[in-house]
């Protein structure tokens, strides 16, 4: 049905930006789908027709910082792919590298890390890192992973003083779609 619907490409028939009453469009929505190898042809094209960094209007969360909380890596290499700017930042200034942190995605990291411009000094609106957020949330790889990052000197990867981790659980970052 949404290949029907996007191949038809009919002006205010697939509106794909729309977003719904929660602050979500279609793409979003999509990224936040399990999808077999079969689909992901019609949600690349959904991407490629879509702003991938649109934000949702109530939490600012792009489709990328949707994909990587619900564990999607391949959802998250399409969204690259098409354009998904890896610094862009939420209503909490939380990044997708923030996000891929808290939650121990390994992989995304390396990935979100080997993206031209990301930069993983960003600090949330509680001036927190992802180093930081990674060693609250005791995701022991991600922070050694970001610590080597940041000590290397590579581009995007400023060598700061890493604040305090605040108190807040997880559960209370910008990365939960949940909230």
């Amino acid at each position: 049905m949404a290949k029907f619907a996007l191949n038809q490409n009919l002006p205010g028939v697939c509106d794909i930006c729309c977003q719904n009453r929660a602050g979500y469009s279609a793409l979003m929505l999509a990224a936040l789908a399990s999808v077999g190898q079969e689909d992901m042809a019609v949600v690349h094209r959904l991407f490629t027709m879509g702003d991938v960094n649109a934000k949702a209007s109530q939490t600012g969360q792009t489709a990328l910082m949707l994909a990587i909380s619900h564990g999607h890596k391949d959802i998250v290499a399409a969204l690259l792919e098409c354009g998904a700017d890896v610094n862009m930042q939420d209503a909490d200034g939380a990044t997708a590298l923030m996000c891929a942190s808290e939650y121990g995605h390994l992989d995304t990291v390396r990935l979100l890390l080997s993206q031209p411009g990301c930069d993983p000094a960003i600090l949330d609106n509680e001036g927190t890192s992802a180093l930081a957020i990674a060693l609250e949330a005791e995701q022991d790889e991600v922070a050694a992973l970001l610590h080597a990052h940041l000590s290397s000197g590579q581009p995007g990867s400023q060598t700061q003083a890493t604040p305090d981790p605040p108190a807040a659980t997880p559960r209370e970052r910008g990365c939960s779609d949940k909230r």
